[in-house]
Parts: structure tokens; C-alpha cells; sequence
């Protein structure tokens, strides 16, 4: 199974302070990596690096991050608009900011394949409307929306189709439910996944619930304080944890039926 993306030793710095540090990831075709553990300890500052994303004052320090045989670590600007949003797509946690207020949703998405197309005005429309229509959106209403005249799961289900519409290598999902209801939140996941089995992408999932972790994903990391303390398929992470982090993690999932037992404190 040819490997989609490969993180070798990455160490990312603000100024003196490490806030990654040697980090290794693989993802093949098809796999869904969960990456978890606590908030600070890293998750979204690795997955804004592997996009080229990461603010000025972050650096990367070592390491390498390859698309396939691309060293992503030495693209430059320009040629960053090759693989952002075309062979790298990203979900964001925060659904409103994914598009620009005063543009309609069609006007965006067309924005988007006239960077990554050559297709004419016409044929541009029609890949919107199905994108949209894959996600079980009303496809002309949203279309001609503003983001303000939709609710958040529709803005959510919107950015998905957007983020898969170029059949993306690898799609980064960073905590895509946070601000969702949790019957909204497991429709978008659902979703993720009904489009993955249809591309065969890899899905880096960024996210705070194991039962996400247990329904969607076939691999996982776990990360505390910058480093992945341990990784596997999740089968064998969740039965079988090593580290006393993924134990303690694990423990604190609240239990429908033990309820009189003390959640456990990491």
C-alpha cells in the first residue's frame, strides 16, 4: 500500500521553546490515523505544518514532511498552491471562518477550481453543485447562499464538499465536530467517511473523542506535551495501551453503566 504522507523527526520551535518535538507519523491510501490527547499537547501545530500553515514565528526546527516522494518542508510559497487544497485538503473545527463572509458559497468554490482547473465557468458550476449534492445539501440553494443564511452543520457539510471536491491525496480533519450538536456531529463524520471509501484518501483526524477514535479510525497516535507517546493500529493501542497516558485516557471516558466509579484525573 503506496504511503501517502511520512513525518520523519519533526521538531518545531517558537523562538527557544520546543513545541513538537521528533515527531513520526506514516499514513497509507485509505487509512484513517487518529491523532489524540490532551489540548497543547501538539496536535494542531503538526497538522498546520504538514500543510505549510504554521505562523511566522513557528519554525521548523528538524525533521521532514513528504507528500509521496514531495519534501513539503522545502516548498516554497508559490508552490505551495500545487498541493494546498488540491492534494491537501483541510476541515476546520471552526466552520464560520472556512469562508469568507460577504462571497456566496458558489462564488468560493468557484474560486477554488479556477485555481486547481482549467474547466470553463459552466463545467466549474456543475462539479460544485455535485460536491455539494454528495453531502446532502439542497445544491442550488447553497450555492447561491451567503455563509450567514446557512446553519452550522450545512457550513460544515459545505466546507467537507469543498475540501473533497479536488479528490484530495490526504484530508486533514482538525476536531471537524467541536462546535456541532452530537447527531449533526456524527452525520459529518459519517460523511468524512462515505467520501474517503469512494476516494481512497488518507484522513488525518484530529480529535478529543474516543468514540470517534473507535467507530472511524483504523490507526492512532497518542500525544502528551509535544510527543507522540505511543502509536498503532487502534485495535491494539485501545485493547492494549502501552503508556500510562493512553491508559489514563482511555479510564476517563465516562461509562454509561459504571456510573457510581469516580472518573479517573490524568
Amino acid at each position: 500500500m503506496m504511503s501517502v504522507l511520512t513525518i520523519s523527526n519533526l521538531t518545531i520551535k517558537h523562538r527557544e521553546e520546543t513545541l513538537v518535538q521528533n515527531i513520526r507519523l506514516s499514513i497509507n491510501e485509505g487509512d484513517w490515523l487518529a491523532l489524540v490527547g490532551e489540548s497543547g499537547s501538539g496536535k494542531s501545530v503538526t497538522a498546520s505544518s504538514i500543510g505549510g500553515l504554521l505562523p511566522r514565528e513557528l519554525i521548523i526546527s528538524s525533521g521532514s514532511i513528504h507528500l509521496g516522494d514531495v519534501n513539503l518542508s522545502n516548498l516554497k510559497e508559490k508552490e505551495w498552491r500545487t498541493y494546498r487544497g488540491k492534494a491537501i485538503s483541510y476541515i476546520f473545527q471552526d466552520y464560520q471562518g472556512a469562508f469568507t463572509p460577504f462571497m456566496t458559497i458558489g462564488a468560493q468554490f468557484d474560486e477554488m477550481l479556477k485555481t486547481h482547473s482549467n474547466d470553463p465557468k459552466q463545467q466549474r458550476k456543475v462539479r460544485a453543485l455535485e460536491s455539494l449534492k454528495m453531502v446532502n445539501l439542497p445544491e442550488e440553494r447553497v450555492y447561491k447562499s451567503y455563509p450567514f443564511q446557512l446553519s452550522g452543520g450545512q457550513l460544515q457539510r459545505a466546507s467537507i464538499a469543498m475540501a473533497m471536491m479536488l479528490k484530495p491525496k490526504l484530508l486533514i480533519a482538525d476536531e471537524p465536530t467541536t462546535a456541532l450538536d452530537s447527531i449533526t456531529a456524527a452525520h459529518v463524520l459519517q460523511l468524512i467517511a462515505n467520501l474517503q471509501k469512494q476516494t481512497n484518501c488518507a484522513v488525518l483526524f484530529i480529535t478529543h473523542d474516543l468514540r470517534h477514535v473507535r467507530k472511524f479510525a483504523n490507526k492512532m497516535a497518542v500525544m502528551l506535551k509535544g510527543e507522540i507517546v505511543e502509536s498503532g493500529k487502534k485495535s491494539v493501542v485501545l485493547q492494549h495501551p502501552q503508556h500510562a497516558y493512553t491508559k489514563a485516557l482511555i479510564a476517563a471516558v465516562p461509562s454509561l453503566r459504571q456510573t457510581k466509579e469516580r472518573l479517573v484525573t490524568i
